[in-house]
C-alpha cells in the first residue's frame, strides 16, 4: 500500500476530498543541479493537490488522514493510461503499412498514419471505456486508511 497524509477539504456521501502538498524528494539528492526532475520542480513549486478518496472512516473536514492506495491498482491504472494508448498506436500504424503494401499495393505511409490515428483513437475509447468501469472498484481507488496523529 502506497499511503500519503493529506487534509480532508470536503465530504461528498461515501467520498472525502482530500488536500497535500506535492513534494520532491529533489533535496536529498546528491545530483540534484544535473537533474531535469530538479529543474521542472523548482518551476513548479510547491502545489496542493485535490484527491477523491473513499470515505470508510467517516473522516470530517479538518481532520489529517492518512491516504492509501494499493500498489498492484497502481500499477495496472498506470499500465493502461500509458501502455494501452502506445500499443493501439504502434498496432494501427502496422496494421495500415501490412494494408497499404500487401492488399493495395502502395505506397504504405499514408496507411500508416492513418491506421496509426485509428489505433490510437480506439485505444483511447477502450481507456475511457476502462476507466468508467474502474471508478468504483476499490482497488483501483485512493482510501482513508486512518487518521494521522502528528507527533510533533
Amino acid at each position: 500500500m502506497i499511503e500519503e497524509t493529506g487534509q480532508v477539504v470536503e465530504v461528498q456521501g461515501g467520498f472525502a476530498w482530500i488536500e497535500h502538498e506535492r513534494s520532491s524528494t529533489c533535496g536529498s539528492c546528491s545530483v540534484r543541479k544535473g537533474c531535469g526532475t530538479s529543474a521542472i520542480a523548482s518551476v513548479l513549486g510547491q502545489r496542493r493537490v485535490r484527491l477523491r478518496v473513499l470515505n470508510h472512516i467517516n473522516a470530517r473536514v479538518g481532520d489529517q488522514v492518512v491516504v492509501g492506495i494499493a500498489e498492484q491498482g497502481l500499477l495496472r491504472g498506470s499500465l493502461a493510461v500509458y501502455a494501452m494508448p502506445l500499443l493501439g498506436l504502434f498496432a494501427g500504424a502496422l496494421a495500415g503499412r501490412f494494408l497499404g503494401t500487401s492488399l493495395f499495393a502502395l505506397q504504405s505511409d499514408g496507411l500508416s498514419i492513418a491506421g496509426a490515428v485509428t489505433g490510437f483513437a480506439a485505444a483511447l475509447f477502450w481507456l475511457r471505456r476502462f476507466s468508467r468501469r474502474k471508478q468504483q472498484d476499490a482497488s483501483y481507488q485512493p482510501v482513508a486508511l486512518r487518521r494521522h496523529i502528528s507527533t510533533g
